[in-house]
């Protein structure tokens, strides 16, 4: 299961005209990763969990058949958090183990592994998590010396072993079918708020897989742009699409410029520029640390610097538009 149905409120205005399981990755939605991870796996069938702008990700994807797998969406009226969301597919998912994803991560990480550590464990629910990179950002979690999770947030945190590592929970997990008898039917219920913790209080087989690889959180404009420069530095694996980088302007690499773009002989792109298909680029104007949807027009002279500009908007003549998040007007 893909975990879809959010806001992305700290990504608006941007998720006001698309929402953020759509947004373009290397001009391919975020979504489309997400079930790449998980084929690498082997999962053909994927249930996805969609509430806002719901419809443009159903149009785009429809059964999944053009990414060779078949898709399950679960419209929610009404937001049902993680674990909401989860019992929601209770039908679906209650044959055996199964992953849950969340859809604005990306991770280079070969799922298999993940599969063999929660069966060698006899774990009743496997979290992949990483080294606390951010303890400001991120909720802690602490796991003893064989990878059990034996404080997690909202837990208790008595008789805590003497050697514990601290974590972060990365948005990716096994669950078994148990789990569903915990989730009440119907209402908003979170899985790291109101299940897990009681699970790990109660002393259940939770256990932490290390993942030592790439792994980041699209939840903001910074990361979101990280991403992509990640990817543009090769600094995991990622299918994308193709880069048409025209003869005359001037580029500094690394740059992605999808098809159908008109740019003028004058202008500067990148480094670290990504422009969707059939941008508009006029004369003198300048794109560096930025990604530009399908359809910008970026003006005469305008500089655009570590900002996210959406479909279809206009960056107007002589602007300089630095750290911000554009759409149409």
């Amino acid at each position: 299961m893909i975990l879809a149905a959010g806001f992305g409120t700290r990504l608006r205005p941007l998720t006001q005209v698309l929402p953020k399981p759509m947004f373009p990755l290397l001009n391919r939605p975020l979504l489309s990763h997400s079930i790449q991870t998980l084929r690498s796996a082997n999962i053909r069938e994927i249930a996805v969990n969609i509430h806002h702008l719901a419809e443009t990700i159903i149009g785009h994807f429809g059964d999944g058949a053009s990414h060779g797998v078949k898709l399950h969406f679960s419209k929610e009226e009404k937001i049902l958090g993680t674990a909401g969301g989860i019992k929601a597919l209770e039908g679906f998912l209650n044959g055996g183990p199964f992953f849950v994803i969340n859809s604005d991560i990306v991770a280079d990480i070969d799922l298999n592994r993940v599969v063999e550590f929660h069966k060698q464990k006899a774990s009743c629910l496997t979290l992949v998590v990483q080294e606390d990179v951010s303890p400001d950002q991120y909720d802690p979690i602490e796991i003893d010396e064989d990878g059990r999770v034996v404080h997690f947030v909202g837990a208790s945190s008595m008789n805590l072993p003497d050697s514990t590592r601290r974590v972060m929970f990365t948005g990716i997990q096994i669950m078994e079918p148990e789990i569903f008898s915990r989730i009440p039917t119907g209402i908003f219920c979170g899985t790291t708020e109101d299940i897990f913790p009681q699970m790990v209080g109660e002393g259940l087989p939770v256990y932490g897989f290390l993942h030592e690889g790439y792994w980041i959180d699209m939840g903001n404009r910074q990361n979101y742009i990280q991403v992509h420069e990640d990817a543009l530095d090769g600094k995991f694996h990622l299918k994308k699409g193709t880069s048409h980088v025209p003869d005359g302007p001037f580029i500094i690499p690394p740059v992605h410029i999808g098809k159908d773009c008109s740019i003028a002989k004058d202008v500067q792109i990148g480094p670290y520029a990504v422009l969707g298909n059939g941008c508009t680029v006029k004369h003198g104007a300048i794109i560096e640390h930025s990604v530009l949807w399908e359809k910008v027009a970026a003006g005469a002279g305008a500089v655009i610097k570590n900002s996210v500009i959406a479909e279809k908007a206009t960056v107007p003549d002589g602007s300089e538009i630095d750290g911000q998040s554009l759409i149409p007007a």
